[in-house]
């Protein structure tokens, strides 16, 4: 990286939000010795550990009544993922007319190593372990990190040039990026998501298709050819917004613009360059996750480590080992026939659409939390053609039971309440699925606890009552 994207000694920087990514742009900053000043808007009741943490590194924490006062002495601010840019800190920010950046825009700059990007409304972390995994397989190192929970600052620092560092980004996170330039951006799918955040689907698209505006003509681009948002940015249609080489996947049997498709139930590969014949590379059974969502995910994930220069060969054994992420599709376990599976990472109706399409067993449904302003409607109709039964939870639960009208029905007080609930609607064969299609914030201190929970409670189904 140039000059003109090093943070030093000379700058003074505000770091906003204090979550694990403030906290690691905070560590990061510091020890390369730039004077860090660290505000969040949280109650005061809930900033104890993480000021404790920011003073133990050296920075300063002010309150957010101090920033107006503190903009004559920073030289830039560092936004983190959760904090919106309409927030009344950074609008204080932009007021003193600093730049403001996101944390995967600073390990950009920090970054010596090649950058894999992953965006989309669902499937993201799947496919970004799937990547990372693919890559080590093949002999390279690669490093992981990002919106898939460990902050991507804290995976560049170390990361050499002959490496690689696969990165989950949010539409959050490329809000404000500047010079973020992945070598390889994939791009998944697109969903109604965060509509409380966005005015319109379209300015959603428009956060997502910012993973790919720095790309060049020596960088890729993979692309979902079964998505009609995403299939209009194809040079075919005359679209130039993508200047990058293209790669394309799809679930059709044969696809005379894709470079990935299935045929007699084997991906297959048509090579870019060199022999065009295509190359078979996997069956459809050696990827060991449910549904055919996975299946596209594998694909972005196998075009991704090709791009980057895996050997074909070499993938064919590597796919077959990768197992699903925690709370993700994840089989807790089978109590008298019935198979308990945690799905809270789902946090968008699409997202648990895909689910339940995944299993071809009677499902009854935990569903609700709190609503990111999508309508429930789509899913209404796949709770009617695939669930047994809906438990519906949180804030969500009446508009989850009036949308999928028609199908048995309860509401539960808690995740406990839910579970028992559930265990007694199924029978033996039946899938007790929980995926929410909403946040957790509601209930839970995040989609991971909720997750905890579940697996807690299906394992108290086991203790004899009493016990």
């Amino acid at each position: 990286m140039s000059e003109m994207f090093e943070f030093g000694a000379r700058d003074s920087v505000l770091v906003i939000g204090l979550g694990r990514s403030g906290l690691a742009s905070v560590e990061v900053l510091r020890e390369r010795g730039v004077s860090v000043y660290a505000t969040d808007e949280k109650a005061p009741g809930e900033l104890a550990e993480p000021i404790a943490t920011v003073e133990r590194l050296g920075a300063r924490f002010v309150p957010p009544a101090g920033v107006d006062a503190l903009a004559a002495r920073i030289t830039s601010a560092v936004l983190s993922p959760g904090v919106p840019p309409t927030s009344p800190v950074v609008q204080a920010v932009n007021r003193a007319n600093l730049p403001v950046v996101g944390e995967i825009e600073l390990a950009y700059r920090f970054c010596k190593a090649p950058i894999i990007a992953v965006t989309g409304t669902k499937g993201k972390s799947t496919t970004t372990a799937l990547i990372g995994h693919l890559l080590r397989a093949c002999g390279m190192n690669a490093r992981v990190g990002g919106n898939i929970g460990n902050p991507l600052i804290k995976e560049v620092i170390g990361a050499g040039e002959g490496d690689w560092v696969v990165a989950e980004v949010s539409s959050f996170q490329l809000e404000t990026i500047r010079a973020f330039k992945p070598r390889i951006a994939v791009l998944l799918n697109l969903s109604p998501d965060h509509l409380d955040r966005y005015y319109s689907m379209e300015e959603y698209a428009e956060a997502k298709y910012r993973i790919f505006a720095n790309q060049g003509l020596n960088d890729w681009f993979v692309g979902n050819l079964d998505d009609p948002r995403i299939a209009q940015l194809h040079w075919r249609y005359g679209e130039n917004r993508v200047q990058a080489r293209q790669l394309w996947f799809t679930l059709k049997e044969h696809e005379e613009w894709a470079t990935m498709f299935r045929r007699d139930g084997t991906l297959t590969y048509v090579p870019v360059a060199g022999d065009p014949r295509p190359v078979s590379l996997v069956g459809r059974d050696a990827i060991a996750l449910p549904g055919q969502h996975n299946v596209r995910n594998a694909m972005a994930a196998l075009l991704a480590a090709l791009a980057a220069g895996c050997e074909p060969a070499g993938l064919r054994d590597a796919i077959s080992s990768f197992r699903a992420m925690p709370h993700r599709l994840e089989s807790v376990s089978e109590i008298d026939g019935v198979l308990f599976v945690d799905d809270s990472k789902s946090t968008n109706p699409h997202s648990t659409i895909a689910a339940l399409s995944s299993f071809q067993r009677p499902v009854i449904l935990i569903a609700g939390g709190r609503a990111k302003g999508t309508a429930f409607d789509e899913l209404g109709a796949a709770i009617r053609r695939r669930a047994k039964a809906v438990v519906a939870i949180g804030e969500a639960a009446g508009d989850i039971v009036r949308a999928g009208e028609g199908v048995p029905a309860i509401r539960a007080s808690s995740m406990e309440d839910a579970v028992r609930r559930a265990r007694e609607l199924s029978a033996p064969g039946d899938v007790v699925l929980l995926s929410p299609a909403c946040a957790s914030f509601d209930m839970f201190a995040s989609a991971e606890d909720r997750g905890e929970r579940f697996a807690a409670a299906v394992a108290a189904l086991r203790e004899p009552a009493g016990a």
